[in-house]
């Protein structure tokens, strides 16, 4: 299979670069900036794309990659940081302007060949920068320009490098897809190969000279992730395998019910369900950090799936539904970016299970699994659920996790739901759901003055979770939602609602 590698450099933009290539059906991997040269060569790149970054080239210790991919002979595209690495390495000129370039720009194209083929003439496009080319470098040409920016395109045809100073991957960019697949395709000549049927047909082939005869515990939520997962190790290995559904006790309301019956029913999945509600929340007990929560939830549920071992098992493997989006937050990705959460699934398990892992979406996007989700036939009641974080309601409280905050956040979240889905928005957006914290405001219950709980109403718009962007909900549907939940949940006097976008804020609050 042809495929794009992606050198990051520390942009938190870096992974949808693969996204947005892997969407033309081109596979694309990301791997650190420093990665050796053996290493990429050993993967057969038909294309190098340099991500962007915050370093400027011109300081000492900026990060630099291996100069040998140069000389590859292969296509390489440089975005922002990256455009201004090639622009370094063949001996133009960056400086820090005054004028800086950040959030939209109109950027004109001067020429329309191979890069920006069947692109409009002006698009545009999404700047985030300070550094830009003073003089670019011998035997490049230049191929678009802002008004800030006379080389924010450039190339040199013959070695086919390429370098632009705007993002084409973020949404904010104008035609972006189809720049990154002209380079992917068009210039790199990579065959538009990589589909999910493609990736089923490898994964059960994957999975089964893996996993050979042992058996597999499967972690199951009922959510899109862990179900689909369940579905596809359930035709690779049939009886080999063993869902289990943990009460945590940090579940949507009525989950612990509905999830084993919707498996059961619909997919003939045989799943083990464990309440393990006391001892979950019994070590969750006056915690506060965040970090803190993830980690404690994660280590109990080690705990959970050793019991589970040792009372259905024994098992070799356990399988779990990890993403790229939570890879990449817990900061094990391949790049330099910063850690901006743990997962509890990530980073491997505790070397006392005695438990192999098994990750066959670990490379995917959220939107990815949905489609195999649809491959596999899985019932839509599974395939337009709202993605729920894997330590549960935890992250949606804010502050100590108590009884009472839960029956809130459960309550106000399945108002939220409720009304999604009777006004036609819950398919509408990426996520929905209340979160509460410690925070108290003055309320006026019938002639009495009270204090009761904020509950703040995060709802977004997303594609793969990288990125997100509010959802901008009719006035009269937030007023019916805040309404219903100052009405119907006890000890809540005030509702807010959340207009922070991600980046800078993430999609839960911890």
């Amino acid at each position: 299979m042809d495929k794009i590698v992606v050198l990051d450099f520390g942009s938190q933009y870096s992974h949808l670069i693969c996204r947005r290539i892997r969407e033309s059906n081109v596979y694309c991997e990301l791997l650190p900036y420093d990665s050796p040269i053996s290493l990429i060569k050993k993967l057969e790149p038909k294309g190098i794309v340099l991500s962007g970054g915050p370093s400027s080239v011109y300081l000492k210790g900026s990060p630099r990659p291996d100069k040998k991919i140069f000389e590859m002979g292969i296509p390489v595209l440089g975005i922002c940081y990256g455009h201004q690495l090639i622009v370094n390495e063949f001996n133009g000129k960056i400086k820090r302007f005054d004028n800086r370039e950040y959030g939209y720009a109109d950027l004109v194209i001067d020429d329309s060949s191979d890069l920006f083929k069947g692109i409009n003439k002006k698009i545009k496009c999404w700047m985030s920068h300070a550094d830009a080319a003073e003089n670019i470098p011998n035997n490049f040409e230049i191929l678009a320009h802002t008004e800030n920016s006379q080389s924010a395109a450039i190339a040199n045809r013959d070695a086919k490098f390429y370098g632009i100073q705007f993002h084409p991957e973020v949404s904010h960019t104008e035609e972006g897809n189809s720049i990154l697949r002209n380079f992917s395709q068009s210039i790199s000549n990579a065959k538009p190969d990589w589909t999910m049927q493609g990736f089923i047909d490898f994964s059960i082939k994957d999975i089964r000279s893996k996993v050979h005869d042992d058996t597999v515990l499967c972690a199951i939520s009922g959510g899109i992730d862990s179900t689909t997962l369940a579905v596809l190790l359930n035709k690779a290995i049939g009886k080999n395998l063993t869902c289990v559904f943990v009460n945590n006790g940090l579940l949507r309301l009525n989950e612990e019910t509905l999830v084993p019956e919707l498996l059961n029913k619909h997919l003939d999945i045989n799943t083990v369900s464990i309440n393990a509600e006391e001892r979950f929340l019994s070590k969750l007990k006056g915690i506060s950090d965040p970090e803190q929560k993830r980690k404690i939830i994660g280590e109990e549920f080690a705990q959970v799936f050793s019991d589970v071992t040792r009372g259905y098992g024994p098992f070799q493997w356990l399988a779990q539904g990890t993403l790229y989006p939570d890879v990449i937050e817990s900061g094990f990705s391949k790049g330099p970016a910063a850690v901006i959460k743990t997962h509890h699934n990530v980073g491997g398990l505790p070397e006392w299970l005695n438990l192999k892992v098994l990750e066959p979406f670990r490379t995917l996007y959220k939107d990815e699994v949905r489609q195999i989700a649809v491959l596999l036939e899985i019932p839509n009641e599974f395939i337009k659920r709202h993605p729920f974080p894997g330590p549960g309601l935890a992250v949606r409280i804010i502050g100590e996790v108590t009884y009472e905050k839960i029956r809130i956040v459960r309550q106000a979240s399945s108002i939220v739901e409720n009304e999604l889905l009777r006004s036609g928005w819950y398919d509408k957006v990426w996520q929905a759901y209340a979160a509460v914290g410690d925070d108290l405001a003055v309320g006026v219950l019938g002639d009495e003055r009270v204090y009761g709980h904020i509950v703040t109403i995060r709802i977004v718009e997303s594609l793969d979770a990288m990125t997100a962007d509010w959802s901008r909900l009719p006035y009269d549907l937030i007023s019916k939602i805040s309404n219903r939940i100052t009405n119907e949940v006890n000890g809540v006097t005030w509702v807010t609602y959340t207009v922070s976008s991600k980046p800078p804020a993430t999609i839960e609050p911890q």
